[in-house]
């Protein structure tokens, strides 16, 4: 038993090595969003995929490309605008006369680490095409099946809807990403970091500096420790009532889906063990939330009026159930 135990920490102090490696990495970049970042992390080891949402200038999509650079694994970016269509995303069949048939030629989205633009450009037809592959990890056209290859990971950027232009993202499609991260503006101290770096770089972004950490096998092996995390049954009870109390509450129009259960339970595993524990704690859970749920309650049209954002209503939610010890 205790050589079990020996080895799992052994594990997890890998896995810690190859987070701070990555933070390390990303860090060379970007000033501060240390959230952002270990969320993006966190969404890798659960194998999820996200939104991260934010005004213009906030690195949204530094952030996500520099992802795809410490991550040995293909990269793709697909810019959506109102004029692309579910093709430009998935592929076509275009016909191939010497054959006398038609070839599948594969789309964007057929890659490990896909970086989606500004999501919310394109209408819904667009953002359809994404249902399955997110869910299902594979495309279906003309009646074949094509599966992707693992580590498959969608990572979004979106203006916030208000803005003049946009699209809102279907509830079943914002219910796929595991989580939505919302980028605030840096703190004075890092923007004066951030001003200054860029001066003393003469404006030149210095991806070049920035190292590959991860392969996909290794992915892959981490992925399998954090699944190992120990969650005690009082712990998924917490997150099943926490859950459950989005369905009945009286500023929430829509609540949450068993999926998002599973996201709180496989994200909190994820930031366990990126801080070093082979089991989750109530402080795991209540740190993960938020971003789970942020973007699958839809509140009450009065709620909405007085101006109340769901993570006020996540929060008040959280503290009305007792934490277990």
């Amino acid at each position: 038993m205790e050589e079990n135990l020996f080895e799992q920490r052994t594990g997890l102090e890998d896995l810690q090595t190859a987070v701070e490696e990555l933070k390390a990495e990303i860090g060379k970049v970007i000033v501060g969003q240390d959230q952002m970042i270990e969320l993006l992390l966190a969404g890798i080891l659960a194998d999820g995929h996200i939104l991260i949402e934010g005004v213009p200038g906030v690195a949204k999509t530094l952030t996500a490309k520099l992802l795809s650079k410490v991550i040995s694994v293909g990269f793709s970016r697909i810019q959506f605008t109102p004029d692309l269509m579910p093709s430009d995303v998935i592929g076509t069949s275009v016909f191939n006369p010497r054959e006398s048939s038609f070839e599948f030629k594969r789309g964007p989205i057929f890659s490990n680490i896909i970086l989606i633009d500004e999501i919310n450009r394109a209408p819904a037809k667009t953002q359809s095409a994404l249902f399955e592959v997110m869910e299902e990890r594979q495309i279906t056209v003309d009646g074949q099946t094509y599966p992707l290859h693992p580590p498959f990971m969608v990572v979004a950027t979106q203006n916030p809807i208000e803005q003049e232009g946009t699209y809102h993202l279907p509830e079943a499609q914002l219910d796929r990403f595991l989580f939505k991260i919302n980028v605030e503006y840096p703190t004075p101290d890092q923007e004066f970091r951030i001003v200054a770096n860029h001066h003393q770089l003469r404006g030149d972004v210095r991806m070049e500096t920035v190292a590959s950490v991860l392969s996909a096998a290794r992915i892959g092996e981490l992925r399998e420790k954090v699944r190992g995390v120990h969650v005690e049954e009082k712990l998924i009870q917490f997150i099943t009532t926490i859950v459950g109390a989005t369905r009945n509450h009286k500023s929430i129009y829509l609540g949450a889906s068993p999926r998002a259960s599973i996201g709180i339970l496989n994200g909190s595993k994820s930031i366990a063990a990126m801080r070093g524990r082979d089991f989750i704690t109530p402080e795991d859970i209540i740190y993960t939330t938020p971003a789970v749920l942020r973007h699958r309650l839809v509140l009450t049209p009065e709620k909405e009026m007085e101006g109340a954002s769901a993570d006020v209503v996540i929060d008040e939610i959280i503290r009305s159930i007792e934490v277990p010890r």
